[in-house]
C-alpha cells in the first residue's frame, strides 16, 4: 500500500479514537517505555509533544524530570527542526502547526548528544521503518542516528503494520512500543 493510503488509514483511525482510549492506551505505552533499559539507562531524551490523538508522552517527562533526566522538546523555526531543553512542561507554548514547542530561549540540544529519541509517526513497520506527516522534519534531523540504539518509536497497536515501502531518506526505528508490545527491529 502506498505511503499516502497508509497515512491517510492510520490518521483517520487515530481520529475516531475517544480520549479514554487515548489515555488508556498511552498510559500502558509509557509505562512499558519506562520498564526499558532505553529509559533507565539514559540521562537525556527527547521527546514530542503529542497532537491529534498521538500516543500522550506526560507521564514519560513528568517521570524523567523526576529522576533528573534532561529532557528537550522539539521546537521547528523554518524547514529545521532544533530541540531545546525544558525544566519545566508548562512553559510549552503552540508554535509551527500548533504544536507545543519549547519557547526561543530554551538551550538547544544536539540531537546527537541524547540517550534516547522518543520519535511520533503516523505508522511503523515490524522493520522499524516509520511514516510521519510527511513534511520530513524528523527524518531530516535524525537520520544520522539510526541504528545507535537511540530511536524509539511510539503507536497504537493498529498502527504497526508489517511492512512500510522505504525510501533512501526515511529513519528507520531502533525500538517501537505499543500498548500491546514491544518491537526490537
Amino acid at each position: 500500500m502506498p505511503k499516502r493510503s497508509i497515512r491517510r488509514s492510520m490518521l483517520a483511525q487515530r481520529k475516531s479514537l475517544s480520549p479514554e482510549e487515548v489515555g488508556s492506551a498511552s498510559l500502558r505505552i509509557q509505562n512499558t517505555f519506562l520498564e526499558t533499559d532505553n529509559y533507565r539507562c539514559a540521562r537525556s531524551i527527547l521527546v514530542y509533544s503529542p497532537t491529534h490523538h498521538e500516543v500522550d508522552t506526560g507521564l514519560i517527562v513528568r517521570c524523567a524530570l523526576n529522576s533528573g533526566k534532561k529532557v528537550s522538546f522539539p521546537r521547528v523555526v523554518g524547514d529545521e527542526m532544533f530541540f531545546c531543553s525544558v525544566q519545566d512542561p508548562s512553559s510549552l507554548k503552540k508554535g509551527a502547526f500548533g504544536i507545543l514547542e519549547p519557547c526561543a530561549s530554551g538551550e538547544v540540544f544536539a540531537p546527537e548528544e541524547a540517550d534516547v529519541l522518543v520519535v511520533p509517526g503516523v505508522a511503523f513497520d515490524l522493520n522499524g521503518h516509520r511514516i510521519g506527516y510527511g513534511k520530513g522534519y524528523y527524518d531530516k534531523t535524525l537520520h544520522r542516528l539510526e541504528g545507535h540504539g537511540k530511536l524509539v518509536g511510539l503507536c497504537y497497536d493498529f498502527q504497526l503494520v508489517d511492512e512500510i515501502l522505504n525510501e533512501s531518506h526515511d529513519v528507520k526505528m531502533d525500538l517501537i512500543v505499543t500498548e500491546k508490545r514491544i518491537v526490537y527491529p
